[in-house]
């Protein structure tokens, strides 16, 4: 098995690496592709240096799976060219809503790995791919009809710049200096920007529709969602509020059991102080986890849940690595 990452060098790339290493997928050749301006800069693995290759000069038939996660651009001037020789696992947004690359969180919909046509599989956004794994099991049960979503993100998932702004911009204010900002469009730190990627003319953001379009193509497109997408001064793991309104009746208990046995999720919900996960708690952890569990009173079989998760490993590395264990598990990677 040879295997590529495309964006080595990035938050992704490097977390694709670490959990290739943690869950010690039997790897021949690895190659690890960036820009040329990181060309035969060098990354350790299991105890190896790998010297970064340039991404335009790489012959993709050395490979059988290629992890993109280097962004949108990339994706579209790359990927295609590499899945003529190779299956690409694509951690971007750019072929997320294309009908004919599936769209994959393994807990949820693994069973159309076995419908790719253009040797292109894609990534879910990362507050997408944790909501699914928590809204998969009910749905199984009670038939989710509509999801309202508040969600809280990390800087992270803006990428190393945005994360560096936010330290820069912490150290500023305790400093009692200027704040600067750069990729946001308000300060980050100490604050909080209900506004996640571009504005559409509908009012809503491309994030928000984003959370939408693909819970629909993932799950069920009979499900109705809306959603508030923001930014907190946070470095890692994305939080969501989620309020769910079902088809059929449902028991809080019934609700904990399943969910604390379904494959990716994790319950601590416990009425005491303390008794829920927080961003900080789920940082490096592969759950999803699930607090404050408890019933709407204000609709028919409504249900109030927050769930937290590392959206660079649950959302972006953990998932796409998950994918490609499957692929390998049932054979499907490769002409």
């Amino acid at each position: 098995m040879n295997i590529a990452i495309v964006g080595a060098t990035g938050n992704v790339g490097r977390k694709t690496l670490e959990v290739l290493e943690k869950k010690d997928l039997s790897i021949d050749n690895l190659y690890l592709l960036a820009s040329s301006d990181s060309e035969g800069k060098k990354i350790n693995y299991k105890g190896k240096d790998y010297k970064i290759i340039d991404l335009k000069k790489f012959d993709f038939s050395k490979v059988k799976i290629a992890f993109f996660a280097a962004g949108g651009k990339i994706s579209e001037k790359f990927a295609e060219k590499a899945a003529k020789d190779c299956l690409v696992i694509d951690n971007s947004s750019y072929f997320r809503m294309d009908p004919d690359v599936p769209l994959i969180v393994p807990q949820v919909n693994a069973h159309d790995l076995y419908n790719i046509k253009k040797n292109i599989i894609a990534n879910p956004n990362c507050s997408t791919a944790q909501l699914v794994i928590a809204l998969k099991p009910l749905h199984d049960l009670y038939v989710i009809k509509r999801v309202v979503i508040s969600t809280y993100q990390s800087v992270s998932g803006a990428g190393k710049a945005s994360m560096d702004e936010l330290i820069e911009q912490t150290k500023s204010v305790l400093n009692g200096q200027k704040v600067q900002s750069q990729n946001f469009s308000k300060q980050i730190a100490f604050n909080a920007i209900p506004h996640i990627d571009i504005f559409l003319d509908n009012g809503y953001t491309k994030e928000e529709i984003k959370m939408a379009n693909e819970t629909k193509k993932i799950l069920d497109d009979k499900i109705n969602l809306t959603a508030t997408c923001v930014r907190l001064p946070i470095s890692v793991s994305h939080s969501e509020s989620i309020n769910l309104e079902f088809e059929k009746t449902f028991s809080l208990n019934d609700v904990k059991n399943v969910l604390n046995n379904s494959d990716g999720c994790q319950v601590i919900d416990e009425r005491v102080d303390g008794g829920y996960i927080t961003p900080i708690e789920a940082e490096g952890k592969y759950e999803t986890f699930i607090s404050r569990i408890r019933e709407d009173k204000t609709i028919k079989n409504g249900l109030n849940l927050w769930i937290v998760s590392d959206n660079l490993l649950r959302g972006a590395a953990l998932n796409a690595v998950e994918i490609a264990e499957k692929l390998i598990e049932n054979n499907l990677y490769g002409k």
